[in-house]
Formats: C-alpha cells, sequence, structure tokens
C-alpha cells in the first residue's frame, strides 16, 4: 500500500481547517498532513493572497522548510522513508527537493492541458523577440490579433490566445519569467500528470507525450467530490448535451458585490440553464446576498 503526506502551505491548511474542520486534517495512519511557511508575511486570513508574490516567495523560500520536513519524515519510525514526490506543477521547489534526496519527482499540473502547452510556447515568443512587448500599445495596436501558426496541437491561433501572463512589457516580470521557468521544469520530471481525459484533449496530450513520453490524464479530478453534493449532478443527468452553462471563479478570484450582479444578470439573460460555483468569500469585505441577487435577476429576465 501507500502511506501519503499531504504538504500543504501554513496559509492554505489554516484556510482548510477553517472551511472543514479541525477533524480534517487529523489524517488517518496512512494518510498525514503537513505545512510548511510559503515565505510571505502574514495577511488577513479571508484574504486572497497575490499571486505573483506568492509565486516568487515559493520558489525562493520553500525548498528549505520542506526539506526540513523530508528529512523529519525520513528519520520519523512512524512512517516509512519518502519514496517520491508529487508536486504542484507551480511549486518546482518540490522538483529540486526530490532531486537533492535521489527519488522520483511526479508533476501535477491542475490547470488545463491547453494551458501548459501554451505556456511551453513563452519560450518561443521570447526568442522570436515577440514578448515582452516593446511598449504598452501592444494592447491596441493589432499586435495581439497576430496569429501563431507554429504549435501543433493548437492550431488558429493568436497573440491573444496564449495565457495571459506574456502582456507585459518587464523583461523581469515574475510571472513571465516564472511561468516560463517551471513549465520547462516539468517537462524533465519523471513523469506529468494532467487533470483531463484523453477524449478531451486528445490532440494536445499527443503533442505533450512527444515532448515528456511519461504523461497521465486522470482527471476530471472533479469527480472525486462526487459523493459530497450529488443533487447537481443529478440535476446535470436530465440535461441536454451541451446545454448547460457552467461557471466557476477558481480559488482565488475576487470581485465586487457590483460584479457579481452583473454576472448573475447575464446568466439569467442568457435564457440557458446554468450551473454556477459561487465561494462564501467571492466578494470580499461584503455580504455577497446571492440568494437574493439570483432571485432578481431570474425573476425580470
Amino acid at each position: 500500500g501507500f502511506h501519503i503526506t499531504f504538504v500543504n502551505s501554513e496559509f492554505n491548511h489554516r484556510r482548510l481547517v477553517r472551511s472543514r474542520g479541525e477533524e480534517v486534517v487529523k489524517g488517518l495512519p496512512d494518510f498525514w498532513f503537513e505545512a510548511i511557511p510559503d515565505g510571505l508575511p502574514p495577511s488577513d486570513s479571508d484574504a486572497t493572497q497575490c499571486v505573483p508574490a506568492l509565486c516568487d516567495s515559493t520558489r525562493k523560500t520553500c525548498l528549505a522548510p520542506f526539506m526540513e520536513l523530508l528529512s523529519k519524515l525520513n528519520s520519523s519510525p512512524q512512517v516509512p522513508p519518502v519514496t517520491c514526490i508529487v508536486c504542484d506543477g507551480l511549486m518546482n521547489f518540490g522538483t529540486k527537493a526530490a532531486q537533492l534526496i535521489g527519488v522520483p519527482y511526479v508533476q501535477l499540473w491542475m490547470s488545463s492541458a491547453v494551458s501548459f502547452l501554451g505556456y511551453l510556447q513563452y519560450k518561443e515568443l521570447a526568442q522570436r523577440g515577440i514578448v515582452p512587448f516593446k511598449d504598452e500599445h501592444f494592447v491596441s495596436d493589432g499586435k495581439l490579433e497576430m496569429p501563431i501558426d507554429w504549435i501543433p496541437g493548437m492550431p488558429n491561433m493568436r497573440i491573444k490566445d496564449i495565457p495571459s501572463f506574456i502582456r507585459t512589457t518587464d523583461p523581469d516580470d515574475i510571472m513571465l519569467n516564472f511561468v516560463m521557468e517551471v513549465s520547462q521544469e516539468c517537462l524533465n520530471s519523471s513523469s506529468i500528470i494532467f487533470n483531463t481525459f484523453n477524449e478531451f484533449d486528445k490532440e494536445v496530450l499527443q503533442v505533450l507525450a512527444s515532448k515528456s513520453p511519461n504523461i497521465y490524464a486522470i482527471g476530471p479530478l472533479t469527480l472525486l467530490t462526487y459523493g459530497r453534493k450529488t443533487s447537481c449532478i443529478k440535476w446535470l443527468d436530465k440535461m441536454k448535451p451541451n446545454s448547460v452553462v457552467y461557471v466557476n471563479y477558481g480559488s482565488i478570484t475576487v470581485m465586487s458585490n457590483h460584479h457579481l450582479k452583473e454576472f448573475a444578470w447575464g446568466l439569467a439573460n442568457s435564457k440557458y440553464p446554468f450551473l454556477w460555483v459561487v465561494r462564501p468569500d467571492v466578494v470580499m469585505g461584503e455580504s455577497n446576498n446571492f440568494d437574493r441577487m439570483i432571485k432578481e435577476a431570474l425573476r425580470y429576465s
């Protein structure tokens, strides 16, 4: 069998406890939870962390505490030694730690497979002198409409279709350089796991397999939460294929109450059935009054 230690940042660990309670992180005999600092100063527990600052900090500061944790686990009589590290594709300190202790390392890429292929183009775009852009006029002078015809598996692409971290004029931009670095490093891992399935991303997965042969499509991982909220799945099963609009802001996006209301009106006016995932903290510092808002929009649409 397996013994798994799930390592989170201290910030996210506290959010997990606050959301699900202390019991959820007590773990099992063969499934432990641990946490390491992310290197950022303390912040409001309900605030979304600054993504560029977080990426920069984890890259620079997380290797040392993670190595300390690995040492603790490898010297503990309660658990077997670490034999493999599976790390989020953006947490490249996990890759470096695996190399240092001499174990295989697997990258788990949680965003789309096509976004990963897009990120792999950053290096080519930089070498061709396209990015970073020369001045701020790129937003309106047509450069974003420039066709890109050299990406197998991604036909009919334009610059504006590439993940948007390229939209900078700063050669030292944190996200441009971070994403360029971690995406290329992923190709050197023992294998890469993608949150998708072959029928959905067949062409893209074939291209990625030519760059890193040990890739696995094991998604959609959201099916693992099926047992928690089954009512929406039962409702979806009654709908016709391609008939439902799905909206999900992810785990870090925040907005004003006004913007949330505009989304509600847009969905209502679309006249399509929709499944809308709204986190309790999506509206910062305000009550989102979500139920009242959506009922109002549906009443007048």
